[in-house]
């Protein structure tokens, strides 16, 4: 992975982003731009958009008393006004640390090491705390991105609407308003299920054998109104194309053997590698992945693992730009 194609900042117009499409069965690539996808897409057919928006979660402060600098980031809310956080420094940071952030405009406790190393934190703030991270907190990017973000509303897709993701659904990021509307005037229903993106999609597979890989849990949901969506596209046999592979493992973890769906809302720890038989998604839409990350083994499930290799050697001969705020797929 050339780390010049590693793109550093979005571009200026996101549908204006390059699309390589992958045809699942033969392995044949095409390029194309993103707004080009209303021509990959049916009448009938089905858009599953994940709604999540990124918390600004990462919180830049000091050590009390004494001064010294420190860094929290946000994973999960675990209540009580209590969260489970990364931090550093990790060595001076132990149970019972007192943190300021914002001229004590925010102030927090460690009140737990975890076996995991992540701490539990305790926060003490006026007012909602949304709104304090509004004002004192930065987007939490990916660690391959070095530079500083100008607009931070270009890491959230233009539907976002659940405040909880330490990382975006990034698919989604190619996607303005007008080009939804296009593609719900051509008779593609879109709907959207809420899965709140953790840290651990950026770990990689370390194990020698992926099934002993240990996965992150994910909290998502899937409303009555897009079960019924989805349900309905597969009985009139339209294709169920999911927005990212979170919007993928969110419909697949809570599908039935018949591959109905159900509201409902819980954590997904659903691993998805070559062998696995999907019972819901039929196309994705996707970004470039990291390479010997889970992410890139769920679309090798799809697409298979030499025809996706390929179609990424393809990538790189052609300086398509790779990760977050790079280039999409879309495998058919």
């Amino acid at each position: 992975m050339p780390p010049e194609l590693i793109a550093q900042t979005p571009i200026e117009q996101r549908d204006a982003s390059r699309l390589l499409t992958l045809n699942k069965e033969t392995g044949e690539t095409q390029h194309h731009h993103f707004y080009d996808l209303p021509g990959f897409l049916r009448p009938g057919d089905c858009l599953v958009l994940n709604n999540s928006r990124v918390l600004p979660a990462r919180l830049i402060g000091k050590r009390e008393p004494g001064g010294g600098a420190c860094e929290v980031m946000l994973l999960i809310d675990r209540g009580e006004k209590t969260w489970e956080c990364l931090v550093r420094p990790g060595k001076k940071l132990r149970t019972g640390t007192r943190l300021s952030f914002g001229e004590g405009q925010l102030t927090a406790e460690i009140t737990q090491v975890l076996d995991n190393g992540n701490r539990l934190v305790r926060f003490h703030y006026e007012g909602i705390f949304l709104e304090v991270l509004e004002r004192l907190g930065k987007m939490p990017l990916p660690p391959y991105i070095k530079e500083e973000l100008q607009d931070s509303e270009r890491y959230q897709t233009v539907y976002s609407k659940e405040v909880g993701s330490a990382a975006a659904p990034t698919a989604g990021l190619h996607f303005t308003k007008e080009l939804l509307e296009k593609i719900q005037e051509m008779g593609v229903r879109v709907c959207y299920v809420t899965l709140h993106v953790g840290l651990g999609t950026f770990r990689p597979v370390k194990a020698e054998d992926i099934s002993d890989h240990e996965m992150h849990s994910e909290y998502c949901t899937i409303p009555a109104e897009t079960a019924e969506t989805i349900n309905r596209t597969k009985r009139e046999g339209g294709r169920v194309i999911c927005v990212g592979t979170t919007s993928c493992r969110t419909i697949e973890s809570w599908a039935g053997e018949d591959g109905l769906l159900k509201e409902c809302a819980g954590w997904t720890n659903i691993f998805i590698y070559p062998g696995y038989r999907f019972k819901v998604l039929d196309c994705l839409v996707t970004n470039f992945h990291l390479p010997e990350s889970t992410l890139i083994m769920l679309i090798s499930a799809l697409a298979g693992r030499e025809h996706v290799l390929a179609a990424y050697e393809e990538a790189v001969r052609e300086r398509y730009r790779f990760f977050s705020f790079g280039d999409a797929m879309f495998i058919y």
